[in-house]
């Protein structure tokens, strides 16, 4: 039986976000008494307290926090690095006090490759992290046919609603692993826009730290028209084949199927996903395959 974990939906940036190739993030004080934040420091800055935090990449980072000095104190900015809406909560972050308008932890919503001012803060040292969900809060499922997304490969269902290894929670509750070989083409199940991508990893690990394989598969994740979202994951190497902000149709090839992540066999899992307040939920669908309407059922399917 084929076995799969998925990237988690909300991604976590502390004080200032990394990006998919930074490592470091810098903080220090200015003559002023003002806090910076920044993935590499001017040579004429003359920084007091340099501080170095490490900042694993990101894969397929979310958003990005930008903390600007300004002549109150700090504002915080999330940049969405998405091609579609994002949910974002900013944090306090440690124990020291500090004021903030409006108070921590602040709520928004971030629309396409834009930013949001989240919070003025005040003076304090001030140290702050924002989270951040794909999607908008405001989806509303539509009742859609979602088409067979691997016409070249027959059907053969490993893991279906409820699976018992890792379709139990409200992610991938009503998520669909279909095996197929490596390198079989992924169509897009629907209309929508390439939200969000990952490439770069180029294999599977099953054996390894699962909490640190989370966010190591390939994946398309496809923004529809009703604010929901299919995610199509454990792509190969290279597997993306459409660019992020990009249409796409119903049968149009996006990807290849793979093995990435921490995965046991090559599969393409399939959900369809709506974020429902800072948290992302698996919602039912429809889908017409080889032989009609497909019946997932709430149970695992054997090979």
């Amino acid at each position: 039986m084929n076995r799969c974990l998925l990237p988690a939906g909300i991604a976590a940036l502390a004080l200032a976000a990394a990006t998919t190739q930074a490592s470091t993030v810098y903080r220090w004080t200015d003559a002023q008494g003002r806090a910076h934040y920044a993935d590499r420091v001017d040579e004429g800055a003359r920084p007091r307290g340099l501080e170095r935090i490490a900042a694993a990449p990101e894969a397929a980072a979310v958003a990005r926090l930008r903390v600007e000095p300004d002549d109150d104190g700090a504002l915080a900015w999330v940049d969405n690095l998405l091609a579609g809406p994002i949910e974002v909560m900013l944090h306090a972050e440690g124990s020291t006090t500090f004021a903030s308008d409006p108070p921590l932890p602040a709520r928004g919503t971030v629309q396409a490759h834009s930013a949001t001012l989240l919070a003025r803060i005040g003076h304090g040292n001030p140290r702050v992290r924002v989270t951040a969900v794909p999607g908008s809060p405001n989806a509303r499922p539509h009742d859609v046919e979602y088409a067979w997304p691997l016409p070249a490969a027959p059907l053969r269902i490993q893991q279906a609603w409820g699976g018992g290894f890792s379709h139990q929670d409200a992610e991938n509750r009503h998520a669909v692993d279909f095996a197929a070989p490596v390198g079989t083409p992924v169509v897009a199940a629907r209309d929508g826009v390439v939200m969000q991508a990952e490439s770069g990893f180029d294999e599977a690990a099953p054996g390894e730290d699962e909490a640190a394989l989370l966010a190591r598969a390939n994946f398309i994740r496809v923004l529809h028209d009703d604010g929901t979202m299919a995610l199509y994951a454990h792509l190969e190497a290279g597997g993306v084949l459409v660019r992020i902000g990009q249409r796409v149709r119903r049968g149009q090839t996006i990807g290849r199927s793979g093995n990435t992540g921490h995965s046991t066999a090559p599969h393409l899992h399939f959900v369809v996903q709506a974020n429902r307040g800072m948290r992302l939920a698996s919602v039912p669908f429809r889908m017409f395959g080889p032989e009609g309407i497909l019946r997932f059922g709430e149970v695992t399917a054997a090979e």
